[in-house]
């Protein structure tokens, strides 16, 4: 895989395209069909798949609940720390970016939601988030790509997949451009486990990923090479302050550069990336800790976009979405386990204002699906479904027979563009 290196910003579509032909990359969107964003009237959506099963108990903690403590013990997130969204959740307090976002009627959360897959197996349940199929294994393409052939039959709707390896999600028929961001030199520090592809087939990669998101090393061996590694080395309070700085800064100038190769002219208007690193069984934290590490990486990943979008961020909607989400009860080692549903974060200039998408269960102990997790009570074919009508203008036939297959029954969710 090619790989160009992000830069903090600023870029022109000189740079780009001398970037790109200097690494010999082809990049399609690159070239002079500007009539496919004008058709689309300037819209863009970003979709980051979160992989590991991402804590929506923590994403967006229910301080409110008056269970959400109990359950959740040290690991809950205290109700004077967590960001304050309404009178029952807040924000993980590593997404200052997003709440900032949310303050101004950019950001929404959906609390309970989960794919129509009810398995806690990674892979399976990747499969059908991103396949969009009711069941897994049933298709080898991903629910976005098939968007793309729905949006512009001809190809003219260019689609961007970032990282090492294609997403399931935007794999299919329809051409997609790739871009892996590489180091920006020297020694410079890379986005722990992002833009990775957890479909590698390669074992040693999930055990790096629980003990290597604090350590820069151990990071970087995730990311790069997924091979076996000696223990962490040691560090202090503030080398790790510092190493999560550091983190961010390489989201921040990811988010950047694909913004830039978003706004040039005929540039890309879908996007996939994946973030990494989210299975936390052990050692998971509250405010603090493995978890808040991959936060604060997120949250400056979609700051990054909305800094490079400028104008155009207006027009823009960002979803994150998870394969499940994690048991109501803290485990034995200060983690959680595979659970059901979780909590998908929206952002956008684009998006409207208002609360939480879909109803939330409570986590009474009745309420709770199977007696330990939270009940999902949005499909996540939905969600998807209504940005993708509503934003981007996909038919909705094609949404309940291409897009989503035999999904008639699954209406899109509607006013959140």
């Amino acid at each position: 895989m090619t790989r160009l290196s992000p830069s903090n910003g600023g870029l022109s579509r000189r740079s780009l395209l001398t970037a790109a032909g200097a690494a010999g990359l082809t990049i399609s969107f690159m070239g002079s069909n500007a009539d496919a964003a004008a058709d689309l009237r300037g819209r863009k959506m970003v979709v980051i798949v979160c992989r590991g099963g991402m804590d929506g108990l923590s994403v967006s903690p229910p301080v409110g609940d008056p269970d959400y403590a109990g359950l959740r013990k040290a690991i809950a997130i205290p109700g004077d720390a967590a960001l304050k969204l309404d009178g029952t959740f807040g924000l993980h307090p590593a997404l200052e970016s997003i709440h900032a976002m949310a303050g101004k009627g950019q950001a929404r959360i959906a609390p309970a939601m989960a794919s129509p897959d009810r398995a806690r197996s990674h892979f399976e349940a990747q499969d059908v988030l991103e396949t969009g199929a009711a069941g897994v294994y049933s298709t080898d393409s991903g629910w976005l790509n098939r968007a793309v052939q729905a949006l512009r039959p001809d190809g003219k709707v260019q689609a961007l997949s970032v990282g090492a390896t294609a997403p399931l999600i935007l794999r299919g028929k329809a051409q997609a451009a790739s871009w892996s961001p590489g180091a920006a030199g020297e020694g410079s520090p890379r986005l722990p486990a992002l833009l990775t592809d957890l479909y590698a087939d390669d074992p040693l990669l999930a055990p790096a990923f629980a003990q290597g998101l604090r350590t820069e090393a151990m990071a970087e061996t995730a990311t790069m090479t997924a091979s076996a590694s000696t223990s962490p080395p040691a560090m202090s309070g503030g080398g790790v302050q510092a190493f999560v700085r550091q983190g961010q800064n390489a989201a921040r100038g990811i988010g950047r550069t694909v913004a830039g190769f978003m706004i040039q002219p005929s540039g890309p208007q879908i996007v996939a990336l994946s973030a990494e690193g989210f299975d936390t069984h052990a050692n998971q934290g509250a405010a603090q800790g493995q978890l808040a590490t991959r936060l604060a990486y997120l949250d400056a990943l979609v700051d990054g976009l909305r800094e490079g979008l400028g104008d155009s961020w207006s027009e823009t909607v960002v979803v994150c979405a998870t394969e499940f989400g994690r048991t109501a009860r803290v485990n034995g080692t200060g983690g959680t386990d595979h659970g059901t549903g979780s909590t998908a974060l929206l952002m956008g200039g684009a998006l409207k204002s208002g609360g939480i998408v879909g109803d939330w269960p409570t986590l009474k102990a009745n309420a709770l699906y199977e007696g330990r997790d939270t009940a999902p009570t949005v499909d996540s074919r939905a969600l998807f479904k209504g940005l993708l009508r509503d934003h981007m203008g996909v038919d909705r036939k094609a949404l309940d027979t291409l897009v989503f297959p035999d999904s008639v029954g699954v209406a899109p969710i509607t006013g959140l563009t």
